[in-house]
């Protein structure tokens, strides 16, 4: 019945929603109506809305999807009321993209507000156009006076929490939204691939937990349509789309897009699957993260997951790729003392990539994005670890990697590296300090996790003490056990780095579902 009223009346209610909100109101919106056709069924619907990635100081990737053949059509301007404004060419929504499109803006001015228009038009019938998106996003200052926010979080759909339009959806995106952020970074597991929906669940305490449903996400994905199924159920959240079309976005990708805790040549014993390889099911998943990211078509050439994104003289955001050069899982290539191909976590490439990228960059802060956190054993079933930390004492298997990387750092003498992280479903603080440590040689630095943004929080992981982390704050108590709490609880967590004071500072703070600060850490710059 919801979804039947979302796929009716979808597209009007939120492209009006979405103009109110984003300040142009009705009438800006109804003087870009399109003229009526003889059938409303031949005009192209948009219900999952609009998105902005890959801002730079004077471009921006503007992304949508129709649900016919068509053509998108984009223009901007820096007027709300689009007075003035720039049309771009038209691009095609065609089968092969899943009916997604992306334009490229280019020439923008630095550190303003960018507000954008789209529809498309059928290319069967013509003059037969969808209703309008709006949307709006900052570029990045090209002064050291103007604040900059960075938001993150992760883990979104875990462990059977899908969209629950009775708790209003995933709130906590009106939230970050509401926080002015400039660009959200989503640390990885956007969708679980691995893990269906089912109609209801336990929402702990006695409640209940009613989920939106399509066919799609009651069985695993493993064909390319039911791993696009899963990234457009994402956009039938009300809560997203709004969040979407308020501020650009920088995506990473972990397991869940593909299978829980999956490496490069795993073969997996699911019976839930008749695809065992995790090859092949990453091949389908990175296509389907593609088209539904506002990713440039060049991507798909070199569909390198890990890059970079100035944000104006005091911030440059490293996004990191943990997945696709990893090594088994296995505890035995977490206890290697020499380094090879299968106690990998980054890999040879991505990590002399890092190395120069932070060396070149002339950005104050240093913001390194990795989808999972450094400083805390993650396990992996019973001889597994998912993660880089195996426990022990010296250096070893995927820590090797992680050594490299600090001593390089302290070697160039790299100031103000913070690393920000979620994947593990709670919000804490961690400090590391070679005073601690039982490897000694790298300079002290902070690690900050968040989120999940929509799933299970689950109880805190063992510290790992090779590199002296040592926990300042923790969102739950430490000795909590038991199965984990439910979005119903609010234990839903995103971050906020904000360099201000000319950058001399960077503000990091923890915020819970409804917004509300729960934890805050003032850096000052080394240099």
């Amino acid at each position: 019945m919801l979804r039947r009223k979302i796929i009716k009346h979808g597209v009007h209610g939120l492209s009006i929603l979405g103009a109110s909100s984003l300040g142009l109101g009705t009438q800006a919106l109804g003087r870009n109506l399109p003229a009526l056709i003889s059938h409303e069924s031949q005009r192209p619907l948009a219900l999952w809305g609009a998105m902005v990635s890959e801002v730079r100081s004077n471009n921006a990737i503007v992304w949508s999807r129709s649900d016919r053949a068509s053509q998108m059509t984009v223009k901007w301007s820096l007027d709300p009321d689009f007075k003035v404004s720039k049309t771009l060419a038209p691009v095609t929504a065609l089968p092969s993209s899943d009916f997604t499109a992306r334009v490229l803006l280019t020439n923008l001015p630095s550190g303003r507000r960018i507000f954008y228009m789209l529809y498309f038009e059928s290319l069967i019938h013509e003059g037969a156009r969808s209703i309008p998106l709006y949307g709006e996003f900052s570029t990045p200052p090209d002064d050291a006076y103007s604040p900059v926010k960075i938001a993150w979080s992760g883990d979104s759909f875990g462990q059977g929490y899908g969209i629950n339009p009775q708790f209003g959806g995933l709130r906590i995106y009106d939230a970050i939204r509401e926080s002015g952020a400039d660009l959200f970074v989503h640390c990885g597991d956007r969708i679980y691939a691995d893990q269906p929906l089912k109609e209801m669940k336990g929402g702990g305490k006695g409640r209940r937990w009613f989920n939106l449903l399509t066919p799609e996400m009651t069985k695993v994905a493993e064909s390319l349509d039911e791993f696009r199924a899963y990234y457009r159920y994402g956009l039938l959240d009300q809560p997203t789309v709004r969040f979407a079309q308020s501020m650009s976005q920088l995506f990473l990708w972990d397991d869940h897009e593909v299978k829980n805790d999956w490496w490069p040549g795993r073969i997996i014993k699911d019976r839930r699957y008749k695809e065992r390889s995790c090859d092949v099911l990453a091949t389908r998943s990175r296509r389907a993260f593609f088209e539904y990211s506002p990713l440039p078509p060049s991507w798909m050439k070199h569909q390198r997951i890990y890059r970079k994104v100035k944000y104006g003289p005091n911030i440059e955001v490293f996004a990191l790729d943990g997945r696709s050069a990893r090594g088994p899982n296995d505890r035995k290539f977490h206890y290697l003392e020499h380094y090879e191909r299968n106690a990998q976590f980054f890999g040879p490439e991505q990590l002399i990539w890092l190395k120069q990228s932070l060396k070149a960059s002339k950005a104050r802060w240093k913001l390194v994005v990795c989808p999972q956190p450094i400083g805390i054993v993650i396990g992996s079933g019973g001889l597994n670890f998912d993660g880089i930390a195996s426990s022990e004492r010296e250096p070893k298997g995927r820590e090797l990697e992680l050594q490299n990387l600090l001593k390089f750092i302290k070697d160039e003498v790299i100031s103000n590296v913070v690393w920000l992280t979620a994947d593990v479903h709670y919000a804490a603080a961690h400090h590391f300090h070679p005073s601690r440590a039982i490897c000694q040689d790298f300079t002290p630095f902070w690690e900050f996790i968040a989120g999940p943004l929509n799933a299970a929080t689950l109880r805190p992981h063992r510290l790992d003490k090779t590199f002296g982390a040592q926990r300042e704050f923790l969102s739950m108590p430490e000795d909590r056990r038991g199965p984990g709490k439910s979005p119903l609880d609010g234990e839903q967590f995103y971050g906020i780095a904000e360099a201000s004071h000319e950058g001399q500072q960077l503000k990091i703070s923890l915020h819970n579902l409804e917004g509300q600060k729960i934890y805050q850490k003032v850096l000052n710059s080394r240099i």
